[in-house]
C-alpha cells in the first residue's frame, strides 16, 4: 500500500512538472525594429479595428485600434460617437493633449461643413489619432470602442506612430 501511494505521488509530481513545462506562458515576441524615416499613408479599417502604416506604398505596421462609441457609419454630427470615413490629412500634432500624444485630422472638410450648415447642425470636429487618457495609470488600456469619434491605440504604439508621422501624412478611413 505504501509503495502504491509513493508511486501515485511520484506520478502526480511528474505530471505537475510536465504540465508546468507544457503550459508555461510564452515569452512575448521581440520588439519590432524602429521604423526608419517617415510614413506617407495611414489606412484605418473600421470594421476590422485595424490601422496600418505605409511607407513608399509598402505596409510597415498594423495596430489594433479603438473607435468612437458608435463606430458604424460615417460621422455626421457632433456627439454622434462615430469616426469619420474618407480621405484626410494629418494637419496638427499635440504633445500636450488630454490623451497620450495626438495627431489631428482635417475633419470636418468643406463638404461636411456644407452638409451640416444646410441641415442646421454641427458636424463636429477635433478628430485625432491618439493614445490612452493621460488621467489613467501608466499601462492601463481602455477596452472597446470608447472615444467620441477618434482613433485610439496604446501609449507605446502611439509613441511609435508619433515619431514617424509628419504633418501632411495622408489618412484613409474605410468603413
Amino acid at each position: 500500500m505504501k509503495r502504491l501511494l509513493t508511486l501515485l505521488l511520484l506520478i502526480a509530481v511528474l505530471g505537475l512538472g510536465l504540465a508546468a513545462i507544457w503550459l508555461r506562458p510564452l515569452a512575448p515576441p521581440p520588439p519590432l525594429p524602429p521604423i526608419q524615416g517617415s510614413i506617407d499613408l495611414i489606412v484605418i479599417n473600421k470594421s476590422a479595428r485595424r490601422m496600418q502604416l505605409f511607407q513608399n506604398g509598402q505596409p510597415l505596421r498594423t495596430y489594433r485600434i479603438a473607435l468612437g462609441f458608435t463606430p458604424s457609419g460615417d460621422k455626421v454630427a457632433q456627439s454622434d460617437g462615430r469616426t469619420p470615413e474618407g480621405r484626410f490629412t494629418i494637419n496638427r500634432r499635440n504633445a500636450d493633449s488630454a490623451y497620450h500624444l495626438s495627431l489631428g485630422l482635417d475633419y470636418p472638410q468643406a463638404e461636411d461643413r456644407a452638409r451640416a450648415a444646410a441641415a442646421g447642425y454641427n458636424p463636429g470636429g477635433d478628430i485625432f489619432i491618439h493614445g490612452q487618457p493621460n488621467a489613467l495609470p501608466d499601462g492601463f488600456i481602455v477596452k472597446g470602442d470608447w472615444t467620441a469619434g477618434c482613433i485610439a491605440l496604446t501609449n507605446a504604439e502611439m509613441q511609435q506612430i508619433w515619431q514617424v508621422t509628419p504633418i501632411g501624412t495622408a489618412v484613409e478611413i474605410r468603413p
